[in-house]
């Protein structure tokens, strides 16, 4: 039986580490151990930073609303406790924008959880 030597599997596996690894710094685009080396912490980074990206956008998304609030003489955490209780389900992200492109109605939205409070307040 004929010896099988892996002369083109070997090259194909370093042209895909390689060709994955192009654009890195250094050594790390032409060496195929230290790309693969390279290619896995990338990995983990991306891994990472994809929750990371969430947390991040929940956090601009809350300094938004809550400059918002504060130009409408109101706390933020005021703010959404009405809004809970007015029963509006808007998520972060739509009252950021609303916020930003349509004030008039985010200013609506501040009435009706000033409102729902009140009203809270005036039952207990």
């Amino acid at each position: 039986m004929p010896r099988v030597r892996k002369g083109s599997a070997t090259v194909k596996a370093r042209k895909r580490i390689l060709r994955a690894a192009r654009g890195y710094w250094g050594t790390k685009h032409r060496h195929k151990q230290q790309a693969k080396v390279a290619l896995l912490r990338a990995g983990q980074y991306a891994y990472r930073d994809r929750r990371n990206r969430r947390r991040d956008f929940r956090r601009l998304w809350i300094t938004r609303i809550s400059a918002a609030c504060r130009m409408r003489s109101t706390r933020y955490s005021r703010f959404m406790n009405g809004l809970s209780q007015a029963g509006i389900a808007l998520n972060r992200k739509m009252l950021s924008q609303i916020a930003i492109e349509d004030p008039v109605t985010f200013d609506a939205l501040v009435a009706q959880s000033e409102a729902a409070t009140t009203s809270c307040k005036a039952a207990v």
